[in-house]
C-alpha cells in the first residue's frame, strides 16, 4: 500500500507540482526531488535533495580482518579522517559525496586485506533537517 501511494505520488510529480508536508524524513528521500526545510515559520532551506548534500562529509564504516594502522587509511584519496571504533572496524570520513567504498575494497584487496563488513553511513536527511532547524 505505501509503495503505490509512493508511486502515484511519483508519477503525479512528473507532470505536476506536489507539495508534501511531512516529519517523517525517509518517505521525503523517497519521494521527492526537491526539499523546502521550514524551522519557526521561516525557509531554512529551498533546494534540490542532491544539492542539499553537496559539500557534506561521506563516512565509510568497514571492518578488516586485521588490524590497518590508520596512516596507511589516511593515505585513500579524499580522506578527512579515521577512527578505529572497535577492534578492527574502522569509520572513515572522506571529504566527498562520492561513494568511496570501492576505493576501500582495493585498497583491502591490494593489502590482502579480506573485508568482514563495508557499510556506508552518509548524511541522511534526517541529520541535515536537524542541523538546519537546531
Amino acid at each position: 500500500m505505501k509503495a503505490d501511494i509512493r508511486n502515484l505520488i511519483k508519477s503525479v510529480g512528473k507532470t505536476k507540482t506536489v507539495f508534501l508536508s511531512t516529519h517523517i524524513m525517509q518517505e521525503v528521500e523517497a519521494m521527492c526531488d526537491r526539499v523546502i526545510i521550514i524551522n519557526k515559520g521561516e525557509i531554512v532551506a529551498d533546494k534540490k535533495l542532491n544539492e542539499l548534500r553537496e559539500g557534506k562529509a561521506q563516512t565509510v564504516i568497514v571492518e578488516f580482518d586485521y588490524r590497518v594502522e590508520n596512516a596507511f587509511l589516511l593515505k585513500l584519496p579524499k580522506v578527512e579522517s579515521v577512527v578505529n571504533t572497535y577492534d578492527f572496524v574502522y569509520e572513515i570520513t572522506f571529504k566527498t559525496t562520492e561513494d568511496m567504498r570501492s576505493y576501500v575494497f582495493d585498497f583491502a584487496h591490494d593489502n590482502q586485506l579480506k573485508i568482514l563488513q563495508l557499510n556506508q553511513k552518509n548524511t541522511s536527511l534526517e541529520s541535515l533537517f536537524r542541523e538546519l532547524t537546531s
